[in-house]
């Protein structure tokens, strides 16, 4: 009894005590915080966020930021659908029943031969002997096409989706020095009209799946950056794409009424001003353009054995605002041609591989490749490829 009295007194005692009263708590504006102070109390300058609130800023200035672009509604936008297209892209190839391969990034091959390689040497702590570190020139992979060669001998249909490099000093609006490279090989295909095909349903059968799962992304950058590309881009997909050979491409080119740059002439590469006049040429509809001249292909391209002018079974097709988007042909299987074109550029020690892959056995095969970047790109109306990938590498050029 005498416990409980104590214990009502204590709780009387507490209850009777005022309790300490809040003092409201300090509102801090924008302006404190700009002009904030240290524990010195030295008054310190805070930064303004480089991108204002509910303003459209140019994509080139938004270039300048790539690690705070991201959070703009535009780039996020593109960056969404960007995602949507790779997987659209994977479910295209799987449902096509073709097996997704992860070729090198690290190479001894020049797959174009065009010479415009990273190389790669050691760098570290280590020391390493005056050898290269893999016995061999490596260097950063510019297609993972001589690779899937070596799949499809086993698997048929193969593809694959990954960075490519390419040490070309070009400031213009469609180059990278990093980019994704789409490619597959098919083996048994001993036509372009065959491959041709698979190029077309790849580019449409995405397109649609993007449109379909990214509404309002897309629309956000029909209304932003590119109006009318959606009547643009529908003119595309409701059309067969066109096909020309490289001889009637030239002959467009010579009786146009515009004056290029570089003049068109049989035997020479196709510019950037001429794939897009042959496509507007087109009626703005993707055009194949084949049969190219051999001296202007690599040495794997099939030979056409089509009398003097010579050409190869290669393919490029061009489309509206990019030019080039899709590049491929037929593979040389026949042992004795490969072996010639390699002798006559001495590149048969190098690769000997290759020739093995004929030796050993082949089938007809061909393949493709698809910059994913121009492919963003041409459906989005992008003006420049650098705004379609997270952090664009171009040279002078490495943020981040």
């Amino acid at each position: 009894m005498l416990g409980a009295r104590c214990l009502l007194r204590a709780v009387r005692f507490c209850s009777s005590v005022p309790c300490p009263r809040h003092k409201p708590s300090a509102k801090l504006s924008v302006r404190d915080t700009l002009g904030a102070q240290n524990m010195s109390g030295e008054r310190v300058t805070v930064q303004t966020f480089p991108i204002r609130y509910k303003e459209r800023h140019p994509l080139e200035y938004l270039r300048q930021y790539p690690h705070l672009r991201c959070r703009t509604n535009i780039l996020g936008s593109i960056l969404r659908i960007r995602s949507e297209a790779t997987a659209a892209i994977h479910s295209f190839f799987k449902d096509s029943g073709f097996v997704h391969i992860h070729t090198p990034i690290i190479t001894s091959n020049d797959c174009e031969g065009a010479g415009e390689l990273f190389q790669l040497h050691a760098a570290g702590k280590i020391k390493v002997p005056e050898e290269n570190f893999f016995n061999v020139p490596a260097y950063l992979t510019v297609s993972g096409q001589l690779h899937l060669e070596v799949m499809s001998g086993a698997f048929t249909q193969v593809f694959t989706f990954g960075p490519t490099f390419r040490a070309e000093n070009s400031q213009s609006r469609r180059h990278l020095a990093e980019f994704y490279m789409i490619e597959a090989e098919i083996s048994f295909v001993d036509s372009l009209q065959d491959l041709m095909q698979v190029m077309e349903k790849l580019f449409k059968a995405t397109t649609m799946m993007v449109l379909s799962n990214c509404p309002e992304d897309v629309k956000l950058c029909y209304k932003f950056i590119a109006p009318g590309q959606k009547d643009r881009l529908e003119h595309m997909l409701k059309n067969n794409f066109l096909i020309i050979s490289y001889t009637e491409a030239v002959e467009i080119l010579k009786r146009a009424s515009q004056n290029f740059t570089f003049t068109p002439e049989w035997g020479i590469d196709l510019q950037t001003e001429h794939e897009k006049y042959l496509v507007k040429h087109c009626g703005n509809i993707p055009v194949f353009v084949i049969n190219y001249p051999l001296a202007l292909k690599p040495f794997y391209m099939r030979d056409n054995e089509d009398g003097p002018q010579h050409t190869v079974a290669a393919v490029d097709l061009l489309v509206p605002g990019v030019g080039e988007l899709f590049g491929g042909g037929l593979r040389e299987e026949r042992y004795h041609f490969l072996e010639e074109r390699l002798a006559r550029s001495r590149l048969t020690e190098v690769y000997q591989w290759y020739l093995d892959l004929r030796r050993f056995g082949s089938v007809p095969h061909g393949g493709f490749g698809m910059g994913f970047e121009r492919y963003l790109q041409c459906i989005l109306g992008v003006d420049n490829i650098k705004d379609v990938i997270p952090f664009p590498r171009f040279p002078h050029s490495c943020l981040l």
